[in-house]
């Protein structure tokens, strides 16, 4: 599993950067504004994860056109991508004040926290196209087995991306735009070193850009069918933490604030756990792109017993170092407090999560998007009624019970599914 360490430590800095525009905005002394960062990443969490399909889909064709070594197919499949992003990223700008009052309406903040996020919003979605370009490459570098090169990508955004974050708010007092700002000038920087490092990869590969083949609509609808259903299924994922997110900010500032310092421990572990998912998705791919049954059963037993072996490193330091890492990231001492209840559930989390996301990165590396799709339809559905009968009861805990029992629907749902998945796989 030497393919999952860089992927893990490359989504490892994508926490990091927002653990630290978490702890530049929560040392200000004004809570509101770490409410309005909170609300302000939970509407580019649905523009822009929203878009994840971008990355996923990209990997699970490019590991499978790589395992059955057809480079033609593979540059295909990257322009194909790139000329999707840029698309939908045109029709993101264009859409930007509608989407922007749609979830302000949505979000019950105080007046205050609403305009920190509007003003977040209004410089941070500039970045849209490379943010969406960023997607494809990652899915490129994942689905060749090349994820030393997503870790270089990763680690120089968001290295760029913390660094501006101190130097424009904490340098020149910019605030919330500093911090929007910062993101979307690393964006940007990324784009321009992932291509460069694409191209000279297809140098390597070989092969040719064949017109027929990138604007083939056969091969763009199975390319739109995969991105339509993990797209649904996204959003339903999205709109699961959203309206988690929406609930506390009704229960007040503080609750938000809290909540918004306890996402940054939700962060670290799906993108730790997302580190051996999207390795099962490269060598998935490539297992049966190849038709190589045995090896298909061995990397989806080894990357799942580290996942659950890293999972419960993750609970052992939610456990005994929490309350640490929430002085880190605020010293708001109302705040803190509030988030001291929540060490229970996230300590918790990492053993009742860890299934979801790594079945995820299997089903994905097999381009079984519709089960997927299906899968996290029902698991909303429970996790939607959950919230509705706990939350009122219990508050905040209310809130953790229903997420748990998410994450378990998650997986029961795909691991009743994945048999047939393999044997369908392996016959295509």
């Amino acid at each position: 599993m030497r393919l999952a360490w860089p992927v893990i430590l490359s989504n490892l800095s994508v926490p990091l950067l927002g653990a630290v525009d978490t702890a530049v905005i929560g040392h200000l002394p004004n809570a509101a504004n770490l409410g309005a960062v909170a609300i302000g990443t939970m509407i580019f969490s649905f523009l822009y994860w929203g878009f994840g399909f971008l990355r996923m889909g990209t990997t699970g064709f490019v590991s499978q056109a790589n395992g059955a070594d057809d480079a033609n197919e593979i540059r295909s499949i990257i322009a194909r991508a790139l000329l999707l992003g840029l698309v939908l990223s045109g029709l993101v700008l264009s859409l930007q004040w509608p989407v922007l009052n749609i979830a302000l309406t949505l979000v019950e903040g105080t007046a205050e926290v609403e305009s920190g996020a509007a003003e977040y919003f209004g410089y941070r979605i500039w970045g849209a196209p490379a943010a969406l370009a960023n997607y494809s490459i990652l899915g490129i570098f994942i689905g060749l087995g090349q994820t030393r090169l997503a870790l270089v990508t990763q680690v120089f955004m968001n290295s760029v991306n913390i660094i501006l974050d101190l130097v424009l708010v904490l340098g020149f007092d910019m605030g919330i735009t500093g911090v929007a700002i910062a993101t979307v000038i690393a964006e940007y920087m990324a784009v321009v070193l992932g291509l460069l490092i694409v191209s000279n990869q297809l140098k390597r590969i070989g092969g040719m850009w064949v017109i027929q083949n990138i604007l083939s609509l056969e091969r763009f609808w199975a390319l739109m069918s995969v991105n339509r259903d993990i797209f649904i299924r996204t959003i339903l994922l999205i709109f699961t933490f959203a309206y988690f997110t929406a609930t506390a900010a009704s229960l007040g500032e503080d609750k938000l604030a809290a909540v918004a310092v306890a996402m940054n421990f939700m962060h670290f572990l799906a993108f730790g756990l997302d580190g051996f998912a999207h390795a099962a998705e490269s060598m998935v791919g490539n297992a049966i792109g190849a038709k190589r049954e045995k090896r298909l059963q061995e990397v989806v037993f080894s990357s799942t017993i580290l996942a659950v072996i890293v999972a419960g490193l993750y609970a052992l330091v939610y456990g005994f170092a929490g309350d640490g890492l929430i002085n880190l990231l605020t010293d708001i001492e109302e705040v803190r407090f509030a988030a001291y209840e929540f060490l229970p559930w996230l300590t918790v989390m990492p053993l009742a999560a860890v299934w979801s996301y790594q079945l995820d990165g299997i089903f994905i590396g097999a381009i079984r998007t519709r089960e997927m799709r299906n899968g996290m339809i029902i698991s909303f559905i429970i996790y939607f009624a959950a919230i509705q009968v706990f939350a009122d009861s219990w508050g905040t805990d209310g809130l953790w019970l229903s997420l748990i029992l998410f994450m378990l629907a998650r997986a029961g749902t795909l691991m009743l599914m994945y048999p047939a998945v393999r044997r369908s796989a392996l016959k295509n």
